[in-house]
């Protein structure tokens, strides 16, 4: 069978450690994975750099990938834009690679609509009290904006149920295998190899 890319949309709360799961992941099987590469309007984080963690972009730039169709989704979180361009993750795919997008609950949602073979994943710390310890360690944010992504995490815990798996991150090596084969699981589906059955299926009639 011939190998074909699966969209994996990866998305839970703001500390939960979605950034450092992925780039185990992408160290531990590099051959397999592509990160999609979102763009942004929020400002760098120290040690941040354009085209590697996002591209950041102007709200002015933004609105016009938005216009310009140049985006699969895109979202609004905490008073910036965050989108994933479209080029890259279709070439990505074509290559046969699986592409992850790291993107909120409302893009997972865009997604899941236009892209209805989608994987979505949604990762979380084993408790709530966790969560808020892993952002006030984070060290980059005020209590104002902590307490804002509690908030959010709170809204995005009603939607839990939309995605077709929960990670708990607790042990990351242990995390990190169970996303890879979750994901590389995915490629047997029967609804994934449709092609492959008409084959079989055709060839069968002719004998």
């Amino acid at each position: 069978m011939n190998r074909k890319g699966i969209l994996t949309v990866v998305s839970g709360f703001s500390g939960a450690g979605k950034g450092t799961l992925m780039k185990g992941l992408l160290s531990r099987y590099e051959d397999l994975y592509a990160l999609s590469i979102s763009a942004t309007t929020r400002s760098p984080r120290p040690g941040e750099q354009d085209g590697r963690e996002y591209f950041f972009r102007t709200r002015e730039e933004f609105e016009q990938m938005i216009a310009q169709q140049e985006l699969i989704e895109y979202a609004c979180y905490v008073n910036n834009y965050y989108g994933t361009p479209k080029a890259y993750v279709e070439e990505q795919m074509a290559l046969g690679k699986d592409v992850i997008l790291e993107i909120e609950i409302q893009g997972a949602r865009q997604v899941k609509r236009d892209f209805p073979e989608a994987l979505l994943l949604f990762v979380t710390p084993p408790t709530s009290g966790e969560l808020r310890k892993r952002l006030e360690n984070r060290g980059t944010e005020d209590c104002d904006t902590i307490r804002c992504r509690l908030k959010r995490a709170a809204e995005e815990a009603e939607g839990i149920e939309e995605y077709d798996y929960l990670i708990v991150n607790d042990v990351l090596e242990e995390c990190v295998e169970t996303m890879h084969q979750i994901i590389q699981n995915e490629h047997y589906r029967a609804v994934r190899n449709i092609e492959f059955m008409d084959q079989f299926r055709k060839e069968l009639k002719e004998f």
